[in-house]
């Protein structure tokens, strides 16, 4: 009986011992398949069983796992915890009532403003080999000034001042010769052109001087040319190294931009100036030129210094996503688009409802009662037919005070908006996009809690709104947030194609990151530019086509540093035939303000990417000769020409100047339709493109393919193949385009690409029946 006992003793141990086993190795097993997340919890939405939060987060966070330990607890900048769990348990919590968002957890490190890592300049040692050659480059930035106390101006580890440079330091009011250094070693200003539309500049206001009383200029000249300051950050949000995209380069800052605005006079001043002192690179974040090339400003002096050897920079425009909105298209201009990063900065609405919406936010002041505050809709809180866009003096405070106020976005500046509604007795806003803006979310410093949401999320918080007699809310932010999918997409307000200009010059030329974007400001006024914001900030996140403009200046200087012989329309065409306009799974690159594939009028000839542009195998180059035959071929008079260019030139009688054989790094095939050619619906027409390139890489052999899907063009090239012996060799092939006839206001999309299996130099072709 004994040994019976001992026996059955021994099974059930046994037994144990196996159950034990078993459950370790599938906790084990749990274990690795679990990761962090941030599991961020509505504080205002805790059960009345629950003595405190603390109790309320265990129990939610037991009720998917048993064995998962919280990590931290948070009450301040969001409210929650995180822990570790499995996909399925994640997608279990977030079911729960009370859960704003269960968000994976995104490795963060302390680096940049972004973009150098999302355009790839950390991982790349051939851009850093040419750090000698990058300190003889200088940007010339045509803006509103410099702060130049910025650590981002400091010329640590920078040898002497470039021995061309012709430049100064122009004195004024805060502004003296210590002023500028190794690293900023020219200030001018230029006010002669304002003060004679607005009289003499009130210098209790504005400093005559090359100091920046705005801020746009000091965010674009560090973006372009920055040097690396540790620990930047605006208010606690995209904390890490900022640093410009060439940051050896040396920065000339021209004022031309005033708080009433710019002026041509100033602008062509700062230009002329500019090519004088000996600037390399013109980075210009300033709107116009969408006449004549002779009536532009900003186009005559960019062809002068084209010219010279100087390849400027322009911005776009912030007239998107309506078509022909561009700005800036000559073509010896560089025109930059802008897209987003791969960074965000989140922020959470509550609904009375329990529903849970999300947007962005730069808020970094006291954050709301955690209780559920009243919601009121600005177009019910007005007696104006716009108040919904909370303007200047359109609220009632007494349907205001004390609530979170919905604003549609548009008419006036969105951080005014906030103003508005604080000063009205609001105690919170909600900024919703409307249908121009689209889900593109902008993220702005309000100086009350606030949260901007697209357009879906608005109309969702508005049918809440209307539906409930007592509609409540809560706002909470969720700090910077990296890793952010899909990425890049189109910016919503970067201007779009066709040129209005010149229909045969695709524009713009291509994008790069402007939106949110993190880069050295001003000390005379607070991150929303507003009176009433007394904060001071050395670095400020600011968006549009002008934050994208630098970068491409920036990298322009990189490209100029590692080949000093090309010249602008080299370094041009290499930024561009290496642009991507796919994401690596080969899907198109998304527009914001539609959802959809974007196209090359949106991106040009896509999203920069200097990595590739330091190596581009074969460019299109062009030089002033070729610049004033494409003015021939748009039928420019000697004095046209004269005014566009500064240049005596008589087009030669009995050459035939074709834009078609203008050489361009993309194709722009403006078409017409059958009926205003007079023919039937199967007429056809035939355009034959020419196009030269130079052999910058190694000798070798490359062959042409071409990406198309419409079966109403024909796309022939010749040769199909171009062999180089040596560098500097040129080439040339020509496209022949067969179209049929489409409907007025159609618009196709092809590329054509060389390859010699390890350069690919692609351009964008884009057809327009008109």
């Amino acid at each position: 009986m004994k040994i019976l006992k001992f026996k059955l003793l021994q099974m059930i141990l046994f037994l144990i011992f196996c159950y034990m086993y078993v459950v370790a190795e599938a906790e084990e097993k749990n274990q690795k398949l679990r990761t962090t997340y941030v599991i961020h919890m509505d504080k205002s939405n805790m059960p009345a069983s629950f003595d405190d939060h603390f109790q309320w987060y265990t129990s939610s966070l037991q009720s998917v796992s048993d064995s998962a330990d919280m990590l931290y607890t948070y009450d301040n900048v969001i409210h929650g915890f995180s822990t570790r769990l499995t996909a399925q348990e994640a997608e279990s919590l977030e079911k729960q009532p009370g859960i704003i968002s269960v968000l994976p957890e995104v490795r963060y490190e302390l680096h940049t403003t972004r973009t150098p890592e999302f355009l790839g300049l950390e991982k790349s040692e051939a851009l850093f080999s040419t750090f000698e050659a990058e300190s003889d480059v200088i940007v010339g930035v045509l803006d509103t000034g410099v702060w130049p106390e910025l650590k981002s101006f400091n010329d640590t580890g920078l040898g002497p001042v470039p021995g061309g440079w012709k430049g100064e330091c122009e004195l004024g009011k805060n502004f003296n010769s210590s002023s500028c250094n190794r690293k900023l070693i020219g200030a001018r200003y230029f006010s002669k052109g304002y003060e004679a539309e607005f009289g003499p500049i009130n210098e209790t206001s504005e400093s005559k001087s090359p100091r920046d009383d705005k801020g746009h200029g000091t965010h674009t000249s560090t973006t372009a040319a920055g040097s690396a300051v540790s620990g930047a950050s605006l208010l606690g949000f995209a904390s890490g190294t900022a640093r410009g995209m060439a940051t050896k380069a040396r920065v000339a800052t021209y004022k031309v931009c005033w708080l009433g605005g710019c002026f041509g006079s100033d602008i062509i001043a700062g230009m002329d100036k500019a090519v004088a002192d000996g600037v390399n690179i013109l980075s210009m974040s300033i709107g116009g030129g969408d006449s004549e090339y002779y009536r532009d400003t900003v186009a005559i002096g960019a062809f002068t210094a084209m010219a010279q050897g100087i390849l400027v920079s322009c911005s776009a425009g912030n007239g998107g996503p309506d078509s022909g909105s561009l700005s800036n298209v000559a073509p010896w201009i560089t025109t930059v688009g802008a897209g987003t990063l791969d960074r965000d900065f989140p922020a959470y609405i509550t609904l009375g409802s329990g529903k849970n919406l999300s947007g962005v936010s730069l808020y970094s002041g006291k954050s709301l009662s955690s209780s559920l505050v009243p919601l009121v809709n600005g177009a019910n809180a007005s007696e104006s037919s716009s108040g919904s866009l909370c303007l200047t003096g359109s609220l009632i405070p007494a349907k205001v005070a004390g609530k979170i106020v919905i604003c549609d976005r548009g008419g006036n500046a969105m951080a005014q908006k906030g103003v508005v509604v604080k000063d009205a007795g609001g105690v919170g806003m909600i900024l919703a996009n409307t249908e121009p803006y689209g889900e593109e979310l902008i993220a702005e410093a309000q100086l009350l809690p606030s949260v901007t949401v697209g357009e879906k999320a608005g109309d969702v918080i508005k049918k809440y709104v209307s539906s409930d007699p007592n509609p409540v809310a809560t706002i909470n932010s969720g700090g910077t947030q990296l890793g952010v999918e899909p990425s890049p997409v189109v910016a919503a307000f970067s201007s779009r194609g066709p040129n209005p200009v010149t229909p045969e010059i695709l524009k713009p030329d291509l994008i790069a990151p402007g939106v949110n974007i993190l880069a050295g400001w001003t000390g005379a006024v607070g991150p929303t530019r507003l009176q009433s914001d007394t904060r001071r900030v050395s670095f400020n996140i600011d968006s549009g086509t002008s934050m994208a403009c630098p970068h491409v200046s920036g990298l322009a200087a990189l490209l100029k540093g590692a080949h000093p012989e090309w010249s602008p329309a080299a370094i041009k065409s290499a930024l561009m035939t290496t642009a991507y306009s796919t994401y690596k799974n080969g899907e198109a690159i998304l527009d914001i303000a539609t959802g959809e594939p974007s196209t090359p009028f949106d991106y040009g000839a896509g999203h920069v990417d200097p990595v590739a542009a330091l190596d581009p195998g074969l460019v299109y180059d062009a030089n002033v000769e070729d610049y004033l035959g494409f003015l021939c071929a748009l039928n420019y008079s000697t004095t046209k020409i004269k005014q566009a260019t500064n240049k005596d030139f008589t087009c030669e009688s009995g050459k035939i100047y074709s834009l078609r054989d203008f050489n361009y790094p993309s194709f722009s095939v403006p078409l017409r339709t059958s009926t205003e050619k007079g023919g039937g619906s199967d007429s056809t027409s035939t355009l034959k493109y020419s196009r030269t390139v130079t052999n910058v890489g190694t000798p070798g052999t490359y062959n042409v393919s071409v990406s198309s899907q419409i079966s109403s063009v024909k796309i022939v090239v010749e040769p199909e193949s171009l062999s180089f012996s040596e560098q500097n060799q040129k080439q040339s092939y020509t496209v022949t385009f067969t179209s049929s006839s489409m409907p007025s206001g159609t618009n196709k999309f092809a590329s054509l690409q060389w390859s010699d299996g390890k350069h690919v130099v692609k351009s964008p072709i884009a057809f327009s029946w008109t």
